[in-house]
């Protein structure tokens, strides 16, 4: 059974196609791919054709299909996310060598935090933020410190919309959020544990770009039980008014007086 839209464009399906591939299924077969994406298996057949020829979709071994690396290429061309990874690399480490779990760094995307780079230690017992993954603005940390920081119309925009729970301890609480943004703004970072899982605590605080405007957040997620918060927030602070100051923002930044 297909779910596919009568009129839908050709653009729109071919997003449905490759957004079906995610980190849990890497690939699968054509008919596989058809029911993931809702749609025909003879439409789902002829736009893998088109796919596979402009390098978009690969096949591998068998019948299976992946994404392929021109696609990667394309995306990484003149990214957004492309740039604050280069720039913020070499402060992650920084940050990573006092953390040995999991550093990241998340941007707004699409009403979502999207993950665009993580540092983590091979020995860490958590799995937590993958690169290009997605997780609710109010079920994350760094979510929280975007908004904390986004204007008061996106802020008003995000909390009119149904607030899932993620965990039990998901704030799905437009008035208690509030609070916790407006304490955001006054302390510059923001731990709260497990509203994304309930094994870990997040760690985040806010990047800066041109203008004083929110460009990114940076993140420590570690194991909840075993979270130095203090010992931690320092480093993060540091790390993020340097990938600030690299990107153009003004020295005078919301927090800047905690370093």
């Amino acid at each position: 059974m297909t779910d596919s839209v009568p009129g839908e464009s050709v653009i729109s399906r071919v997003v449905r196609l490759m957004s079906a591939f995610d980190r849990s299924l890497p690939t699968m077969t054509l008919s596989g791919l058809a029911r993931r994406a809702g749609l025909p298996l003879t439409t789902t057949h002829r736009l893998v054709q088109e796919l596979v020829r402009h390098g978009l979709i690969e096949k591998v071994s068998g019948d299976e299909l992946r994404v392929g690396m021109r696609m990667w290429e394309l995306g990484a061309r003149g990214s957004l996310a492309l740039g604050l990874q280069e720039v913020a690399l070499p402060y992650m480490e920084d940050v990573q060598a006092t953390v040995r779990q999991h550093t990241t760094l998340a941007i707004l995307d699409r009403g979502s935090v999207l993950y665009v780079e993580r540092l983590s230690d091979p020995e860490s017992p958590l799995d937590a933020a993958h690169i290009a993954q997605r997780m609710p603005i109010h079920a994350a940390s760094s979510g929280l410190v975007l908004l904390a920081y986004s204007d008061t119309a996106y802020q008003d925009e995000v909390l009119s919309l149904p607030l899932e729970a993620v965990t039990t301890d998901t704030i799905t609480d437009p008035s208690i959020i509030r609070k916790h943004l407006a304490d955001i703004r006054q302390r510059g970072h923001v731990a709260i544990p497990g509203i994304g899982h309930m094994d870990w605590i997040g760690i985040a605080v806010p990047v800066f770009g041109i203008a004083g405007k929110i460009a990114a957040s940076l993140n420590a997620i570690v194991p909840r039980g075993e979270a130095n918060v203090p010992a931690i927030i320092p480093s993060l602070l540091t790390a993020a008014h340097g990938i600030s100051r690299t990107l153009g923002a003004d020295n005078r930044l919301p927090g800047s007086r905690r370093l």
